[in-house]
């Protein structure tokens, strides 16, 4: 993005502002200098009891990351909003991601790797998910290509497009999202998306907590058109989520 942070001493407090960067942080050995997590940090499972939660990804309690005295926050640019991050910078240092892509999160985990002096464990997650996502890429080629919408809320329906990395995964997917003409998270109706005829509906199971019975309310407009709940953890956390994501990949093409 273009930013500079300095740090002025060895970053030994850090409070992450991300819950796929918290789970690629403890991924690197740094779960003990981990003071800060937000609400949202689901993996790994424990982790919200034992450290300081600071709140949301787009409401914060400065207070209680100022009792956490941290010597870096960690942030992303789609996550946290820019007034959280110039708030922030103002009293720690803050290293904001813009992941759009596969390579992007690779350089992030990379740059982690740099900062906490973890490069040893970096390196080792980046060579393995290459090595996962060139498998996958083999595996994928002779695919045939689906036509789909990846829908990620509802009241409005909401699809992911393109500049998003859920649209890099689509991608790698074969899968041609028919909103990759629309910048970000457009807003649609079923009716608008019954004419764009997708082959198939990616029902995200976050932001939105799509469950089966989203299936048959979407079935009674487009009855010929394959509806299916998805892990949206392994469309859209990028980070060390990225180790396990192409086999589950593989499995929607069964």
């Amino acid at each position: 993005m273009g930013r500079q942070i300095n740090c002025p001493k060895k970053p030994l407090r850090i409070v992450s502002l991300v819950p796929s960067q918290t789970e690629l942080l403890v991924d690197l050995g740094l779960e003990e200098y981990i003071v800060g997590v937000t609400k949202f940090c689901v993996h790994p499972k424990h982790l919200r009891m034992s450290k300081k939660v600071v709140g949301g990804t787009k409401k914060i309690s400065l207070a209680k990351i100022e009792a956490a005295k941290p010597d870096i926050i960690l942030c992303n640019k789609e996550e946290n909003t820019k007034e959280i991050v110039e708030a922030l910078e103002k009293l720690y240092p803050v290293h904001v991601s813009n992941i759009n892509d596969l390579e992007d999160s690779l350089e992030l985990i990379m740059q982690y790797g740099t900062i906490f002096n973890k490069m040893f464990s970096a390196t080792k997650i980046v060579s393995t998910i290459r090595n996962e996502a060139n498998t996958f890429k083999d595996f994928i080629k002779d695919k045939p290509r689906k036509k789909v919408a990846y829908l990620i809320w509802k009241e409005p329906y909401m699809a992911a497009g393109k500049n998003t990395f859920i649209n890099h995964m689509l991608t790698l997917n074969n899968y041609d999202n028919v909103f990759s003409d629309s910048l970000r998270y457009p807003e649609t109706t079923l009716e608008a998306l019954k004419e764009l005829k997708p082959d198939s509906i990616l029902l995200s199971s976050e932001p939105y907590p799509f469950k089966r019975n989203h299936i048959d309310e979407i079935k009674k407009i487009m009855p010929s058109t394959t509806v299916e709940l998805v892990d949206g953890e392994y469309f859209s956390w990028y980070g060390s989520r990225l180790l396990d994501a192409f086999i589950y990949f593989k499995s929607l093409h069964y």
